[in-house]
């Protein structure tokens, strides 16, 4: 699958002129910018305080061993709410109109341990543009060979007991990035089948850069200064990370791959049957739209549907033009896939994993079966 893809103008295509228009008209007649409001603000003092607080008493030596791990746990916790609600949105350049604030807040990727010139290509670039493309898509490609969301992929033994352990893989998604994932997309000719060029050459020094900070904040300081072992070091900084990486892998795998979303495939020319805003709500869905508390942990990716639509708006407007954006779905005749709160996103991600773990085995192995009819001899 090398060709590159594109999207078809359907008949649908118009609805994302019109979305985009009434969206327009909101902000002009609100009289209110797209970017960063005050309670933005708040909410990344909040969560960059919290880290630091966070990190400075861990690093103090100033408490027990029980202490400390319940430290890095909610350190890995704060961590993946940086990532959600500041560098995402910095990343995009959602944060700010301003260019500068933009590149400046986006640096606080660094603190969850991952690259953001990394992430905005594998995440604006590829993501946005391919949502749920096997191939394409490898936000994914969770765990290949152990973790199956693509129906023509032949299930092995394993996977039938993936609606089980594909929780505990998320976990290790965090960990992964910290050690391999930004090396190894960096030095990639390719990241799902988009090619990024040469980098440019401060990225090279960045990379390597912002990851030995990371590594000296998080494993040699640590190391140097607190009165530990290093087992209990290494249990510390793996359940922190794991924390992390499951709190990071669930908001995300609830976006995309419950009962409802997609999984289309080009045609045999390279090009998707729909436009790109239509096949954005194929393959996407929220959950708890209506949870202020769930806008405010996760960044407002509980409302996927309105950030793969408008990227460029800030996540903290996404509750007041998600009824926008409902209203234009349902007028154009469109899905607009939701689940009501996070419990039950998580219950259809399970189901779903089930379905094409499990079940899907039983009915591969059924096929396999010869019939009564083959089993039975026919006399005379």
């Amino acid at each position: 699958m090398n060709q590159k893809i594109k999207f078809i103008n359907s008949n649908q295509s118009t609805f994302f002129t019109t979305v985009r228009q009434r969206v327009d008209t909101y902000f002009k007649e609100k009289q209110i910018s797209k970017h960063a409001n005050g309670l933005m603000w708040i909410k990344t003092g909040v969560y960059l305080t919290g880290y630091f607080i966070l990190y400075g008493l861990l690093i103090s030596n100033q408490f027990g061993i029980w202490t400390m791990l319940g430290l890095a746990i909610m350190l890995g916790i704060f961590s993946a709410f940086i990532g959600f609600n500041i560098s995402h949105d910095a990343i995009h350049g959602s944060f700010s109109s301003s260019k500068k604030i933009n590149k400046l807040m986006s640096h606080t990727f660094i603190l969850v341990g991952a690259n953001p010139y990394v992430w905005s290509i594998s995440h604006n670039i590829v993501h946005h543009t391919y949502t749920n493309i096997h191939h394409h898509d490898e936000d994914i490609e969770i765990a290949p060979g152990l973790v199956r969301v693509d129906e023509d992929e032949k299930v092995n033994k394993i996977q039938r007991y993936q609606h089980f352990y594909a929780f505990a893989l998320y976990g290790l998604a965090s960990l992964s990035w910290v050690f391999s994932k930004d090396f190894l997309k960096f030095f990639s000719r390719k990241i799902g089948q988009h090619d990024p060029g040469s980098h440019p050459k401060k990225e090279y020094f960045n990379l390597f850069f912002y990851k030995s900070i990371y590594y000296f904040m998080f494993i040699v300081l640590p190391l140097l200064v607190l009165d530990i072992t290093w087992w209990q070091f290494i249990i510390g900084f793996s359940m922190m990370h794991f924390i992390e990486g499951l709190v990071l892998g669930l908001v995300f795998q609830l976006a995309h791959v419950v009962e409802g979303t997609q999984f289309p495939a080009p045609n045999e020319a390279g090009n998707m049957e729909e436009a790109w805003a239509v096949h954005q709500l194929q393959t996407t869905a929220n959950f708890a739209r209506k949870s202020g508390l769930a806008s405010f942990l996760c960044g407002g990716l509980n409302m996927q549907i309105e950030h793969h639509l408008f990227p460029k708006i800030c996540h903290i407007h996404y509750a007041a033009i998600s009824e926008i954006v409902k209203n234009t779905a349902k007028e154009f005749n469109l899905p607009y896939l939701e689940n009501k709160t996070f419990f039950t996103a998580i219950h259809s991600h399970y189901r779903l994993l089930r379905k094409l773990g499990k079940e899907a085995y039983q009915e591969q192995m059924q096929l396999k079966k010869p019939s009564r009819l083959q089993e039975v001899p026919v006399n005379g």
